[in-house]
């Protein structure tokens, strides 16, 4: 037997609400129609794929039946499994529901035909003397991703963030960890979707993502910033103020420094969770004054000849 993705069907993922599951379905009824593609067989087919995934998500309690079976054995669409295999048979006495099953698949019909089994007694029944007893279900763990600054990560941030969920949106408050780097991931516990039975809440999952800014971008464990220098101050050389991530320090400039030319500022870089710190990189930019008084333009009229050599 096929096991139906009834959410891949819609086009959808687990954590579509009862709305979003609406509209989608509205939109693919609509475009699969046999009135909209008189003769189309695989229009025809997909059209009552379309139905029957409505069937089963459009219902909260089919919806969660079909979820914790989907959690038991995280199937993928199409995938030929032996019913047998499951608890269905093998000498387990199953109650039957009445439901009117004409023209759905046999993955329908399995679990909510007019001859199909009783879905709980597959997950709750636990043998000896028949006695049945609800087993509780972990809920579905929830995967989102959250942007933080430089500025953010090295100094710690509360964050309140919006997750949409089967039961809706929620609003979460946390404390984004000092040090936190690109890429890692940070568990809530108990914040992800309900748990069945009396089972605990599934978790949600953070994946960080440093998003640079006009200040600072990330380098592994480095910052990168750039300043601007005037022409005389790139030729002479001297001392330059410069804001870091945590304040700011004079930098000595080299004479003759180009633009591109960094320079390094040993241990003011980002932090990681043992207090390390990396380096900041300062990129040169040279850049001209966007007025000259004439003053200015007379020593540049001077600079331009003598570099000439007249």
């Amino acid at each position: 037997m096929q096991y139906k993705d009834y959410y891949k069907i819609l086009e959808l993922d687990k954590n579509a609400s009862s709305e979003d599951i609406k509209k989608k379905y509205r939109k693919l009824a609509k475009k699969y129609h046999p009135d909209a593609n008189p003769g189309n067989k695989q229009a025809e087919e997909k059209f009552k794929e379309i139905n029957e995934a409505y069937e089963v998500l459009g219902d909260e309690e089919k919806r969660k039946k079909y979820d914790s079976f989907g959690n038991a054995y995280n199937f993928q669409n199409g995938y030929d499994f032996d019913p047998s295999q499951y608890g269905f048979g093998n000498g387990v006495r199953y109650e039957f529901r009445s439901s009117g099953s004409s023209g759905y698949s046999d993955f329908f019909n399995m679990f909510f035909g007019e001859d199909g089994f009783d879905f709980d007694s597959i997950f709750n029944f636990s043998g000896g003397n028949n006695r049945r007893v609800r087993t509780p279900q972990k809920g579905e763990d929830i995967q989102a991703e959250l942007e933080v600054t430089p500025e953010e990560g090295f100094h710690g941030v509360e964050k309140r963030i919006s997750i949409r969920g089967k039961e809706g949106v929620k609003s979460l408050s946390f404390k984004i960890p000092k040090g936190v780097k690109d890429g890692e991931r940070i568990r809530l516990r108990g914040q992800g979707e309900p748990g069945f039975y009396g089972g605990e809440n599934g978790d949600l999952f953070l994946t960080i993502k440093v998003k640079s800014t006009d200040r600072f971008w990330l380098e592994g464990n480095n910052l990168v910033t750039a300043i601007n220098v005037m022409p005389w101050d790139a030729a002479l050389g001297g001392e330059l103020a410069v804001d870091t991530i945590d304040g700011r320090i004079m930098v000595k400039l080299p004479k003759g420094i180009q633009t591109d030319n960094k320079i390094r500022v040993v241990g003011k870089g980002y932090i990681d969770r043992t207090g390390r710190r990396g380096d900041l990189y300062i990129r040169v930019r040279i850049v001209n004054p966007s007025h000259l008084t004439s003053e200015m333009k007379g020593l540049y009229e001077k600079l331009k000849m003598a570099s000439q050599g007249r």
